[in-house]
């Protein structure tokens, strides 16, 4: 439900700006365009380690079940919005933000309760089968909200109520949380300078990548750089909180791990390379390739998600496979051969022309997908099983933040590549194809001037941008502005310029996978708690649960925990 719903949107968007009446590719709602984009986002990566935490201390599927009806709640409010105008951005952001608190209370805490409900052994297969609904999700509302946007905008977060209603219920009746729950008290000042930092360093990023000035970026505004800088101050002091504090929010005990620390740096740099293909490949397919082979601009959201299932069909055939194969053999070889056949496809990818035979796209993005779910269930299950019982809600919490991070971080890091590549050559091209085409010289100049992203967020929404920048121009050239609006001329006139930045974008995917994979072949022995959850046994794996501190189970050595027997009673948990 989570991911249908953040893809669903990124699709919609067109048709949402339009239901409220609001031109997208203003300069002055650019930061409506990015704030419902990101949003979500960016409340989910900051409070997720605040909500695990919370899952340890009061029980993880109260938490959940929290997330779901919260979640429910703010997709009707979404969908009953009568606003227009500025107005209406602001109601659907600020739904989205609280929507945001759900999602992230979901994510906290799902992966969490798998890994209490299953022994180490048949983790891996459990959280492939949990990763293929995240995939699936995310791709399938691609399909969906192509379908829907057109018809009604307002049904894309409708669709998700019934889901949500029949989760929260079914969720309360049949959830029980086997966990353990370990009382402790809030981190209060590691939690606020966790969250402004963050949030601050998130903000930095999103407006970073708009125009300032006479820049076609604005990693130069003042105000960027003040909150990139106050953000890394504020998680430096966290950092130096979480080792004063007797409960910390970040239990940094936990990098001690290798499997943990190399782990969590591979599912960093793999989710930075995975989060800008999609944008990637949408503002490739709906920009140029879908109005080359006859798709009118306003049909390339759906076509593009159904142009895109392959990737889907990769992920869906070799996760549950990978998580059963790494819960018999390990999970370093498909965390390190993932994440490599993920770099090859983007090396592939890059070779490819703009106006590409599809076969082969299809092959090379379907490989993708292979590679990444190879990679994903196998690192997801090494993480959590050198997390000891009593703090999976956080170092679930913990993985989620990173993960989601790297959202936001890789849409700034590709939208930054991509506009460096196009701010040299996109201009001039504009420029003199406009003059040749009859449109006035100052004219010509003003939008050959426009900055880039507003081109790759026209070809990201899937507009003719022409037929609205050019406005009552267009009935005073030869052929009545025909050329210009046509199919053909907006995505042969961005092809070359969006290819150069195209290459600079999958050169850093290459190298974040390379990187990945090198952090995953790392992955060893470090610590106490990672050689008792390598090879837990399920008779370890019940002592874990029952918190029982110190104590050898055969040949294992459980982590020390406190361990009270009266109140594992009182808790109704086996003593």
């Amino acid at each position: 439900m989570v991911t249908v719903n953040q893809s669903i949107v990124l699709i919609a968007l067109p048709d949402v700006f339009r239901g409220i009446k609001l031109n997208p590719l203003d300069p002055g709602n650019t930061g409506y365009l990015l704030w419902m984009m990101m949003g979500f986002m960016v409340v989910t990566a900051v409070l997720v380690v605040m909500f695990g935490r919370l899952g340890d201390m009061f029980g993880r599927v109260r938490m959940y079940n929290m997330g779901f009806a919260v979640f429910s709640v703010c997709s009707i409010l979404l969908s009953v919005t009568w606003l227009d105008g500025d107005a209406g951005a602001l109601w659907l952001i600020g739904w989205r933000v609280v929507q945001g608190i759900g999602g992230a209370l979901l994510f906290a805490n799902s992966t969490a309760i798998l890994t209490d409900a299953f022994p180490a052994r048949q983790r891996g297969t459990a959280l492939g089968i949990n990763s293929i609904a995240a995939i699936t999700g995310s791709f399938l509302g691609l399909i969906v909200g192509g379908v829907l946007a057109p018809v009604n905008w307002k049904a894309i977060f409708l669709v998700s109520v019934p889901f949500g209603v029949f989760g929260t219920i079914w969720a309360y009746l049949k959830l029980r949380d086997n966990g353990v729950r370990r009382r402790a008290r809030m981190d209060w000042w590691g939690n606020v300078t966790f969250a402004v930092g963050l949030i601050a360093l998130l903000i930095g990023i999103t407006y970073g990548i708009q125009p300032y000035g006479a820049s076609v970026m604005g990693w130069t505004n003042p105000w960027v750089l003040a909150a990139l800088a106050g953000g890394v101050v504020l998680l430096g002091l966290f950092g130096w909180i979480e080792t004063r504090v007797a409960e910390p929010l970040f239990r940094l005990s936990l990098f001690r791990s290798r499997a943990f620390l190399a782990g969590n740096v591979a599912s960093l740099l793999t989710a930075l390379g995975r989060g800008g293909l999609q944008f990637m490949l949408i503002i490739w397919l709906q920009g140029i390739w879908l109005p080359l082979h006859g798709y009118g601009f306003e049909e390339t959201p759906l076509w593009a998600g159904i142009y895109m299932i392959p990737l889907t069909v990769g992920f869906l055939l070799s996760a549950p496979v990978s998580g059963w194969l790494s819960d018999r053999f390990g999970p370093r070889l498909f965390t390190v051969g993932g994440a490599l056949v993920t770099a090859a496809s983007f090396a592939a990818l890059m070779l490819l022309p703009t106006d590409f035979p599809y076969g082969v796209f299809a092959v090379l993005i379907l490989i993708n997908g292979v590679g990444s779910g190879l990679f994903a269930s196998p690192n997801r299950a090494e993480i959590m099983n050198s997390v000891p019982a009593d703090a999976r809600g956080v170092g679930a919490g913990m993985t989620a933040t990173f993960q989601n991070s790297s959202m936001v971080l890789s849409i700034g890091v590709f939208f930054s590549l991509m506009i460096a590549g196009l701010a040299d050559s996109l201009p001039p091209a504009m420029h003199d194809e406009l003059i040749r085409q009859g449109v006035p010289a100052a004219q010509a100049q003003g939008i050959a001037q426009l900055p880039p992203i507003a081109v790759l967020f026209a070809a990201f929404l899937g507009y003719n941008p022409f037929r609205q920048l050019l406005g009552g121009v267009i009935g005073t050239l030869p052929d009545g502005g025909a050329r210009l609006t046509s199919k053909e001329f907006f995505p042969h006139l961005i092809a070359g310029p969006f290819h150069q930045g195209l290459v600079i974008a999958f050169w850093f995917a290459v190298a974040a996978c390379l990187v990945a994979a090198a952090a995953s072949a790392l992955t060893g022995r470090l610590g106490r708690s990672h050689r008792a959850a390598a090879h837990e046994t399920l008779g370890s794996e019940l002592a874990a649960v029952a918190g029982e501190g110190g104590l050898t189970v055969g040949e294992v050595v459980v982590p020390d925990e406190e361990f009270d027997v009266r109140e594992a009673e009182r808790d109704g948990r086996p003593a």
